[in-house]
């Protein structure tokens, strides 16, 4: 008989984000591709000298709000017309640059160039990952295995859990601070079921799925920049998110940088599909 994994959770939330650093999208499914959730990433936002800008330095890319349609990505913020991205259509090749990474890429032309430049206020571009480019994680926290991702910051999926915003929530509370969302955490996959934190100590994730099964491997716990405290609905900012977990989740493999979520790339179940309800099991890492 086989012995029983030490973890049994669920789905609870499943994200997708079309361009990098706007809004996600939640979704009850998403197709499992080679780079992570089918569309993530795909596109990003550079700026005239094509390295990448984020909320970091431009918080108004949380109202940049994405629709997945059939054939389209449908992009939409305040006071701005809709702009619709086809997906199947790219416009020149170009050069981009991503953290140390440098890749070919895809401008989407200057519509999408414009649009973005009005609503952020600086001269910006869009541009698409060109998906003959294979863009690695870093193969010292993967052990060595290829792990292709597109724009993300550096690894195919992020796993977080229910429980680790519920005690961060407890967290807030207790200081009198109002609660936050897991939007600001941006994770793919939110697990139901599992103590606080216990993404950080599991190894390998299964993930029964209709026709087979998904394996994620958690290799690297997610360091927090500022995003986190800027408020997905209005776009303002407040430190107390990072200041909090400044108090409980420093995490020396990151050199004491604060952490929360796991970087996990995918082991096994390339074209799966994820499903919120779907059962994840695991055992923890020893």
């Amino acid at each position: 008989m086989s012995q029983a994994p030490d973890v049994t959770a669920r789905i609870a939330r499943l994200f997708v984000y079309p361009v990098k650093s706007c809004a996600g999208v939640e979704v009850r499914d998403a197709v499992l591709a080679e780079t992570g959730l089918d569309l993530d990433r795909a596109w990003m936002v550079v700026d005239a000298s094509g390295v990448f800008v984020s909320q970091r330095e431009l918080p108004r890319m949380a109202l940049v709000k994405p629709q997945l349609k059939l054939n389209e990505v449908v992009l939409r913020a305040p006071g701005m017309l809709a702009l619709h991205l086809s997906i199947d259509t790219v416009e020149e090749p170009v050069r981009v640059r991503i953290w140390d990474d440098e890749v070919a890429a895809f401008d989407m032309g200057d519509v999408a160039a414009q649009w973005f430049t009005d609503f952020l206020g600086r001269e910006l571009r869009l541009v698409r990952f060109d998906p003959e480019q294979q863009r690695l994680s870093s193969l010292k926290w993967t052990g060595g295995a290829e792990a292709p991702n597109q724009f993300s910051d550096g690894y195919p999926v992020l796993v977080a859990s229910t429980a680790s915003l519920d005690q961060l929530n407890a967290k807030l509370a207790a200081g009198g601070h109002a609660p936050v969302g897991m939007e600001r955490f941006r994770p793919n996959l939110v697990l139901e079921g599992v103590e606080a934190h216990d993404e950080d100590r599991l190894d390998v994730l299964r993930i029964a799925t209709e026709a087979g099964e998904v394996q994620l491997r958690a290799v690297k716990p997610c360091p927090r920049c500022p995003i986190p405290d800027i408020d997905p609905a209005t776009a303002q900012v407040d430190t107390i998110v990072s200041d909090t977990l400044q108090g409980y989740r420093r995490n020396e493999l990151l050199g004491g940088a604060v952490s929360f979520g796991m970087n996990a790339i995918i082991v096994g179940g390339v074209d799966e599909t994820l499903r919120v309800g779907q059962v994840v099991s695991a055992d923890y890492r020893f």
